[in-house]
C-alpha cells in the first residue's frame, strides 16, 4: 500500500503559519505609514502661526494652565501627545516586524519586541501630558484660593520633574536591535536596515545630547532632523516590506489550499 504523500506538510503548515499573519502585515504596513503622518504632522504644527510663541510663553504653571484653557491641543503636543500616539501606532508594526524576521534569530527578535513594549509601558507612565491636563481643568473650576493653590502646587511638582522622555531610549534601542536582526536576514532588504539603523542609532545621540545638555543646540538640532529623515524612511521602508509580505503570504496560502 502507498504511503502518503508527506512531502506537502511542510507546505501546508507554512502556508497555515503565514496566512494567519496575513492581516496583520497589513495592520503594521498601514500603521508604519500613519507613524510617517505623526512626524509630519509634528513637523507641520511646529511651523503654524502663533504655536512657538505660545510654545515660550509656558514658564510658569499658570502659563500651562492658560495654555490647556486656550488650546488643549497644544498643551498637549507640546507635552508629548504626538509621540505618545507615534509610539501607540508602532506597536503592531513591531509585531508585525517581529513575526517577519523571528525564524532564525527568534532570540533577539523577542528581546527587541519585549524591550520595545517595557520602554513603551515606561514612557506611557511617565507622561505629563493628561495629568496637566486634568490639573488645569481642575484649576480652572476651583472656587476658592485655598484649592487653586493645591492644584498650582500639583502642577508646581510635575513641571519641576520635567518632561519625562524615560522609556524613549529603551524603544529606539529596541527598534535598533529589530534593524539589526533585518541586516542578518533577508525578509526586508538591506536599505530598510541600514535606515533603522542609523535612524535609531541618531535618536539614541540626541537623547545623549538632551540628558547631558537639557537642550538641543544647533548641532544638535542637524542630528535630530537627521534621524527624522532616517526613521521616516524606515518606517516607510517597513511599511513597504510588511505589504509586500502580506502578499506573499496570501500566495503562498494558496499554494498550500492546492496541495
Amino acid at each position: 500500500m502507498l504511503e502518503p504523500r508527506s512531502e506537502m506538510k511542510p507546505v501546508n503548515d507554512i502556508g497555515t503559519a503565514e496566512s494567519a499573519w496575513k492581516s496583520f502585515y497589513k495592520v503594521g504596513g498601514v500603521t508604519a505609514l500613519l507613524t510617517v503622518a505623526v512626524v509630519l504632522a509634528e513637523i507641520g504644527i511646529t511651523f503654524l502661526p502663533g504655536v512657538e510663541r505660545a510654545s515660550q510663553a509656558t514658564v510658569t504653571v499658570i502659563d500651562w494652565f492658560t495654555l490647556f484653557q486656550d488650546h488643549w491641543f497644544l498643551g498637549l503636543r507640546n507635552l508629548g501627545l504626538l509621540n505618545l500616539i507615534g509610539a501607540v501606532l508602532l506597536a503592531p508594526t513591531f509585531l508585525a516586524m517581529y513575526s517577519a524576521v523571528r525564524r532564525g534569530h527568534e532570540a533577539y527578535a523577542a528581546l527587541a519586541t519585549i524591550l520595545f513594549f517595557v520602554g513603551l509601558a515606561a514612557y506611557f507612565a511617565s507622561s505629563r501630558a493628561f495629568p496637566m491636563l486634568f490639573l488645569s481643568g481642575q484649576y480652572a473650576s476651583a472656587t476658592t484660593e485655598t484649592q487653586r493653590s493645591l492644584f498650582i502646587a500639583a502642577g508646581q511638582a510635575m513641571l519641576a520633574e520635567g518632561q519625562s522622555r524615560a522609556g524613549l531610549p529603551l524603544v529606539e534601542f529596541a527598534c535598533l536591535v529589530i534593524s539589526i536582526v533585518m541586516l542578518k536576514g533577508n525578509v526586508f532588504g538591506k536599505a530598510t536596515a541600514y535606515a533603522g539603523v542609523l535612524g535609531n542609532v541618531l535618536l539614541m545621540v540626541v537623547e545623549i545630547i538632551l540628558t547631558v545638555l537639557r537642550t538641543l543646540p544647533g548641532w544638535g538640532m542637524a542630528i535630530a532632523v537627521g534621524a527624522g529623515l532616517a526613521m521616516m524612511t524606515w518606517y516607510f521602508l517597513v511599511s513597504r516590506g510588511l505589504f509586500q509580505l502580506a502578499s506573499s503570504s496570501r500566495r503562498l496560502a494558496d499554494i498550500a489550499a492546492l496541495g
